[in-house]
């Protein structure tokens, strides 16, 4: 289960939505709990949530990293960043997009760890060395086990992003001169969201966020706090190229017949059977494309010492995990479900960006009476049901 944050209980004692009908609104929440797979008691705690005006303080920290999340993140589709910055959260410190920089930018952090204190959310993007005292990483004369000691006691989460962040990634591979080690190795009394993938996929983190300011709760994750929403599946099951490993098309040669018609990777080095993520529903780039639809084997970036396990990355896994009459059975899930699932993320930020927005611009001017022509259900009525293909 999601761990419950303070949060919630200040989204409980926000205003009723503006400018839009009470059966409209809690008919989409209904919709998003639905997707989510949420029992239906969580549907007034969406509206409740939606109708908060106040963004969620965010300080993202870059520790050892090559930047590649924060990239991920800038090109966030559903709801893009920029959505993400003027409607849900106050990007509050992050070195890569802030405008101050030098001693501007680190009175900003200061004031946050002050002002905000009890309710921001810590994001960490990289690694974080921990060899002769932390000196391999270091902001501001600060290294960056010294920034995680003073920021983490005044969050009420924290969101591990990338693989670096999660599991110390690849500056933690063998010989790991630098003592690299992940988030959940130095905090253990904050609630800890890992969102792996070299890098992260922008819609997951997006979905995280988006989940946290709906239901004041972190998604529900796996035991190595992954949430399930994106990590509940393996590639292998989700897989478009999956029929062909279950009839034994495979491709043998870069470049060879089955290459260029689509058969499976698995023995050119795939590690979608050991990977659990999403890759293969939300994609990457606004779901233009994902390494196995260009081509190239799965890497398995997602996992635990990935660099010093899934290497070298184009020997394949063997013939244990053919296909075989002994073994005849997929052990796939529903594809409906999959999308269910995989989509919710998308359709959850999407939705929720519409009507945030929809509804500030008549705040104003409604100054918290009913807006005209409004229809609201009367109280205690059913809420109707989610339409076909909603």
């Amino acid at each position: 289960m999601g761990a419950a944050l303070p949060v919630a209980a200040v989204m409980e004692r926000l205003p009723a939505p503006v400018g839009i009908s009470r059966r409209e609104f809690l008919k989409w929440c209904s919709v998003v709990t639905a997707a989510l797979a949420l029992p239906p008691w969580y549907v007034e705690r969406v509206a409740q949530a939606l109708s908060s005006a106040d963004r969620l303080p965010v300080i993202w920290f870059e520790f050892q990293d090559c930047a590649g999340d924060t990239e991920s993140f800038l090109r966030s589709s559903h709801p893009t960043a920029g959505e993400m910055v003027l409607e849900f959260i106050d990007l509050v410190y992050h070195e890569t997009v802030m405008a101050p920089a030098g001693a501007a930018a680190e009175a900003s952090l200061h004031d946050a760890l002050e002002r905000d204190r009890g309710r921001y959310v810590l994001v960490v993007e990289g690694s974080i060395p921990t060899a002769e005292g932390g000196v391999y990483c270091t902001i501001a004369g600060q290294t960056a086990l010294q920034r995680l000691e003073e920021a983490v006691p005044g969050a009420v989460a924290v969101l591990a992003v990338g693989t670096c962040a999660a599991w110390g990634g690849i500056p933690a591979a063998a010989p790991n001169p630098t003592g690299a080690v992940g988030v959940r190795d130095l905090v253990k009394d904050k609630p800890i969201v890992n969102l792996p993938g070299c890098s992260v996929n922008s819609v997951n983190l997006a979905a995280t966020i988006v989940h946290l300011l709906t239901f004041g709760e972190l998604p529900a994750t796996d035991d190595e706090g992954r949430p399930l929403f994106a990590y509940g599946h393996r590639i292998h099951d989700t897989c478009p190229r999956r029929a062909h490993f279950d009839g034994g098309r495979f491709v043998r040669e870069w470049g060879d017949e089955g290459h260029r018609q689509g058969w499976c990777l698995y023995r050119m080095g795939c590690k979608g059977p050991k990977a659990l993520h999403n890759c293969a529903i939300v994609g990457w780039n606004d779901n233009t494309s994902w390494p196995i639809a260009a081509g190239h084997p799965c890497i398995a970036c997602t996992e635990p010492d990935f660099w010093d396990t899934s290497t070298p990355f184009y020997r394949w896994m063997g013939e244990s995990l053919l296909p075989s009459p002994a073994r005849p059975e997929r052990e796939g899930v529903p594809l409906g479900v999959v999308l269910g699932i995989g989509g919710a993320a998308a359709a959850a930020g999407a939705g929720a960006a519409a009507l945030v927005r929809q509804r500030r611009k008549r705040v104003g001017s409604s100054q918290g009476g009913e807006a005209p022509g409004r229809a609201d259900a009367p109280e205690g009525s059913e809420v109707p049901p989610a339409e076909e293909g909603a």
